[in-house]
């Protein structure tokens, strides 16, 4: 392999995205050059290309790297330290970057989280050939098309990595992973690497936020927007607030926060923060069940969504009075209790109710999802009473967060296999006996099996349906109050119980 015509490749690859420009050239191949501890260039004839992103080309510079003693180890932690530390050599100072974003939102808004996003994806903050790799579909159900994702872009524990990290000195900078301090920060084999991260500030009530987004993106524009403190998560009137405010300077975006209670909470608690993005969640498209008024607020549309989880929307032209109005149904929320369907806000002093708000700008209205949620646990449910149940936890068992609320399910990548070798049983193929990660699966392969009796039907499309179901049931398992008469009266109860 020549190495030099890998990084001419990878110049002309960062010049054709618009990363750099032809007169960076040579300043970039420097830079390379010092990283990989060479001396000398020649310069090589490359064909022209037109590539998504650059892992290819790193691909072959790291295998480089390794034979010559330049990469410590050849797996996944170290590859990533040092491919996002050539990536950098592609990317502004946070400044430009900053300058050029506000610049585009002077135009649009749309266009400046658009050309920010095709800038993390060129630059593979966002590794567009592990996303790539998720599966998605879309199920008919009783409430609408779910969206369905098996995640595969995570990569796999490192065990040099995990070893490594056990003789580490311990480190609290940055304090998390949502910080401000991860720009542009090195990283650790215990800490993902941002040397080709770059953040927006985005001013919301007065205070410091940032933009960023997910290196993971599930769905399109996937952003992340943080406080510039470390501080926990709280939902009060603030929160929606800072959503609204949001909303008003990026209309085409939708943002939420997940709830700030473990179990029904996100799996950041201790850093402040939101998640939102270009993109239309199940959720959204979910009708008014039925409508309801609330003494003092008669100009604000409320009405109970048709959902599987409990939700409250409210809709005004006056984003303050979305406000106002959200803080009085949380307020009234996290202190109502209702022991025919299992609600208590309390029990020894410690609270269980919260919510989990979503803000979008439609049709000249702000509009403000409030999902109403609940973290107890019983003998029967010791996870939670309103969290997967344990029927459900061969198909998914971590928290429902924000993006499942919504509609979209982010499934483990472990059932990409195991849906496989399913199908291998259900055709005949294969003994559900043999496998042992398939026994979690047994009582459902049992039911498709009595419910398919055919070999011949297209399994792959059934499994992608009963899938759909299954989610379908477990954020069933995530409403407080169900969608059925006595759930409606009760959902009801607590509507006209905000005055």
């Amino acid at each position: 392999m020549n190495i030099f015509k890998e990084i001419k490749r990878l110049i002309n690859y960062g010049i054709n995205k618009g990363l750099i420009y032809k007169e960076d050239e040579i300043y970039v191949r420097n830079k390379i050059l010092e990283i990989l501890k060479l001396d000398e260039y020649e310069d090589a004839e490359v064909e022209k290309e037109d590539l998504e992103n650059p892992q290819k080309i790193l691909d072959n510079i790291l295998d480089y790297a390794y034979e010559k003693g330049v990469l410590e180890h050849n797996t996944v932690t170290y590859r990533d330290l040092l491919d996002t530390k050539i990536m950098d050599c592609f990317i502004s100072r946070p400044s430009e970057i900053i300058r050029r974003f506000y610049e585009d939102y002077k135009k649009s808004p749309k266009l400046a989280t658009e050309n920010y996003y095709n800038m993390s994806r060129a630059s593979n903050y966002i590794r567009t050939e592990r996303t790539n790799k998720n599966l998605r579909w879309k199920t008919k159900t009783n409430f609408g098309e779910l969206d369905i994702t098996i995640n595969l872009s995570k990569p796999e524990k490192d065990p040099k990595a995990i070893t490594a990290a056990k003789s580490l000195k311990s480190s609290s900078y940055p304090k998390c992973l949502l910080c401000k301090e991860n720009e542009g920060y090195a990283g650790r084999i215990n800490h993902p690497a941002r040397h080709n991260h770059r953040v927006i500030p985005v001013e919301l009530g007065n205070e410091e936020w940032f933009l960023q987004f997910s290196p993971y993106v599930y769905y399109n524009e996937h952003a992340i927007i943080f406080k510039g403190s470390h501080d926990p998560m709280k939902i009060t009137k603030t929160t929606f607030e800072r959503l609204l405010e949001f909303i008003e300077k990026f209309p085409h975006y939708f943002i939420g926060s997940n709830a700030d209670l473990p179990i029904v909470g996100g799996s950041i608690l201790s850093h402040d923060h939101f998640q939102g993005g270009n993109y239309r969640f199940p959720m959204e498209k979910a009708p008014i069940l039925k409508k309801i008024s609330i003494k003092g607020f008669e100009d604000v549309e409320v009405g109970i969504v048709k959902w599987p989880l409990s939700v409250i929307r409210i809709r005004s032209e006056k984003r303050n009075r979305l406000a106002e109005l959200g803080e009085k149904i949380l307020d009234a929320w996290r202190g109502y209790s209702d022991e025919s369907v299992e609600i208590l806000s309390h029990t020894n002093g410690e609270p269980h109710n919260t919510i989990t708000p979503i803000a979008r700008y439609k049709n000249n209205k702000f509009e403000l999802d409030l999902v109403l949620r609940n973290n107890r646990t019983s003998d029967e449910h010791p996870m939670g009473i309103f969290h997967p149940h344990s029927d459900v936890h061969n198909i998914k068992k971590e928290n429902i967060g924000l993006i499942e609320v919504m509609g979209l399910a982010v499934l483990p990548a472990r059932l990409k296999n195991e849906l496989e070798l399913l199908k291998g049983c259900l055709i005949g193929n294969q003994n559900i006996d043999e496998y042992e990660e398939l026994e979690k699966h047994r009582e459902w392969y049992n039911y498709l099996k009595n419910k398919y009796k055919d070999a011949n039907l297209d399994f792959d499309k059934i499994l992608k349906l009963e899938v759909g179901k299954v989610f379908e049931r477990i954020l069933t398992d995530a409403g407080v109050f169900k969608q059925n008469s006595e759930g409606l009266k009760a959902f009801e109860r607590f509507a006209n119980s905000v005055q």
